[in-house]
Order: C-alpha cells, then structure tokens, then sequence
C-alpha cells in the first residue's frame, strides 16, 4: 500500500514536469500527486470490500447441530426441573478450541450476578495455536438469554435446593450454545430410586424387542 502511494505521487509529480525538492520545491506536482493517490486507494479499498463480502456470501453456511461435550452425571444426580437454551458469550480462541471438541462441562454451574446469569466451572483448554491472546481455560462465561427466561429463571433459583446445571455444549446452525437446566439435588434413595426406574424401563424395552422377534 505504502508503495502505491509513493509511486502515484511521483507519477503525479512527473506529469506537472516538476519533483517536490522540500519546502523550496514545487509542491503543486506533490499535492495534485497525494490526490491522486488517495483516490487511488479509496478505489482499491471499495474494490477490496466488494470481494471479501462476496467471498463470505460464498461460503456455505454451518447448519444442523454439532455436540461438543455433555453432563451425562447431571441426570443421574439431580432431578431436572426445566431445560433452556442459551447462547454464550466466547472468545475467538474459545471457539476455535470448541470447534476441534475440545470442552468439559462435568464441574460447570449457573450463577446470578446481578441480573446477568454467568457460567462458571467449565474447562475449555487453551487453543493449541493461540498467542498471548489465550483465553483463561476456567474462566465465567455469560450466557446469553430473553429477559422473561432470565426472570423466570431467577424466581426458580430462590428455591432451597436448586441448582443451574449445564447438560451439553453444542453448536447449533454455527452459534455456541448451552442446555442450561434447572435441577434440584437427589439424595442418596432418590439417586437409587431412579436407577432402579431406569433399569426397569430398560429390561421392559428389551421384553418388548424379544417379543417382537419371536424370541418370547
């Protein structure tokens, strides 16, 4: 850029038979020149923008949904009460980290400061080729929701023994995304109760399937 602005200048300069020499020289080939080269580079500028704007039209849009990690424990320890989905808000380092799947929700948890609700305790390792602009691998991360969610929300977290319980980490349509739940503790006979509810559906299920294949 600096090369075609010295080059329009001098050409300009060349033109008007004169080359600036300092304060003593001719300045009018100079000034007609840095015209000239301004022109210039507000024409390669628009140029420059026309093409990266339809570059971005011609790549294809991310569709669909891509799960990066999941609470698997969360089901298994808490009842779920509700399930949200909210954005969140991420770095670029971040989000070229959960792109190559690289993410652990087990420890993360929802929090209120404020009227902001923020993500805490979720693992995103550092990108393997980021600077000094890293991101802090455990840092909080805002979560992004509609205002009567978020109220909604905040009225359920009053509760004794609620608790904000990320499920899973996805991308969705190429935005990050969260499965937020609201949940309540189970303690221990609950946590049995349901397994034993879970072992029972799925020994019916395989009841049903022998049936069907004549097995029974």
């Amino acid at each position: 850029m600096a090369r075609r602005m010295i080059l329009a200048a001098g050409s300009a300069e060349r033109e008007h038979g004169c080359i600036a020499r300092g304060p003593i020289g001719c300045r009018s080939g100079f000034t007609e020149g840095m015209r000239r080269c301004e022109a210039s580079l507000l024409q390669w500028f628009m140029l420059t923008t026309r093409v990266s704007r339809a570059r971005a039209r011609d790549v294809p849009r991310e569709t669909g949904k891509k799960v990066i990690a999941q609470n698997r424990k969360a089901r298994h320890d808490y009842s779920i009460d509700d399930v949200y989905e909210a954005g969140i808000q991420l770095t670029g380092t971040e989000v070229k980290s959960l792109r190559a799947g690289r993410a652990t929700i087990t420890d993360g948890y929802g929090f209120f400061d404020g009227t902001e609700l923020w993500l805490k305790g979720v693992h995103i390792p550092e990108y393997d080729l980021g600077t000094w602009t890293n991101h802090e691998p455990r840092r909080p991360r805002k979560l992004l929701l509609h205002k009567e969610e978020i109220r909604r929300i905040a009225g359920k977290v009053k509760d004794t023994g609620i608790t904000l319980v990320p499920l899973s980490l996805y991308f969705k349509d190429g935005f990050a995304k969260v499965e937020l739940a609201v949940a309540r503790g189970r303690k221990s006979h609950d946590k049995r109760q349901a397994i034993a509810e879970r072992e029972a559906k799925r020994e019916a299920q395989r009841a049903i399937g022998r049936r069907d294949k004549g097995i029974e």
